[in-house]
């Protein structure tokens, strides 16, 4: 598999995908022309238009999929997938309800370069269930592409201990997900990528080589059940090998 996960597609004082070109010219090297996947946002014309704005001047052309008459065909002859950030239940949904996730799926699994960031790289999990959206639709299931055997948190954020905010965390969050299923979770950090190049092999790095974002210095976190959580970098390719349990809960969780 070729997998690019990135944690945002924006980052503050660069345009659209701008933080991250350097990393997606190399990953995209020798494609032509991308289909992009719009169901994550709201808008598809203005959504395809500002990737195309992205991509263009570089030489590679945009096939949106809200534009194909026939997006399951325009899957199957893709030179590459490219799927962008925005609300994870209304991606998934579409996805859902166009068919378009067993030939996604297939196609990736057989060496289709994919390109996610946020929802798109939420989705390459099993399960959605680690999204930071709100539910604004219902899909069918919560069940994702499952191109890796672990979950993904995009835009992870590290509990400010002296800030203002004295709510849940994002950690406290994932450890109430860990108290229900027996699943590692990636948190990715802004600025962050993850690279898959085979079912057993995926990095974990900063874009552009840059300090990663907030409180932390590396790229990524990992929460699994009965360890505290730890920061990651570089190789994380054990995640892979991990088998997903869901729906298993401690026994002393709170039912």
């Amino acid at each position: 598999m070729q997998l690019l996960l990135l944690a945002n597609c924006t980052s503050p004082g660069h345009g659209y995908l701008e933080h991250a070109l350097p990393e997606i010219l190399a990953f995209l090297n020798g494609v032509t022309e991308i289909t992009f996947v719009p169901f994550a946002g709201g808008d598809h014309d203005a959504y395809t238009a500002t990737v195309r704005a992205a991509f263009e001047p570089h030489g590679i052309g945009v096939r949106s999929l809200h534009e194909a008459a026939d997006p399951v065909a325009a899957v199957a002859s893709a030179q590459a997938l490219f799927v962008g950030g925005g609300n994870t239940f209304r991606l998934l949904a579409a996805l859902q309800r166009l068919g378009l996730i067993p030939v996604i799926r297939a196609r990736v699994q057989n060496g289709l370069p994919y390109l996610g960031s946020s929802a798109g790289a939420t989705i390459t999990a099993p399960s959605i269930r680690t999204t930071n959206d709100m539910p604004i639709v219902q899909p069918e299931s919560f069940e994702a592409l499952g191109l890796v055997p672990f979950q993904i948190n995009p835009h992870y954020v590290d509990a400010d201990l002296v800030g203002a905010h004295a709510g849940d965390s994002r950690e406290t969050r994932l450890t109430e997900f860990l108290d229900e299923n027996d699943v590692p979770v990636l948190g990715l950090r802004e600025g962050t990528h993850l690279s898959v190049t085979s079912t057993l092999a995926c990095a974990l790095a900063v874009v552009g080589g840059g300090p990663a974002g907030l409180l932390s210095t590396e790229p990524g976190i990992v929460f699994e059940r009965g360890r505290a959580p730890h920061n990651v970098a570089g190789d994380v390719s054990p995640l892979l090998v991990r088998r997903p349990r869901y729906d298993r809960p401690l026994a002393t969780a709170v039912s």
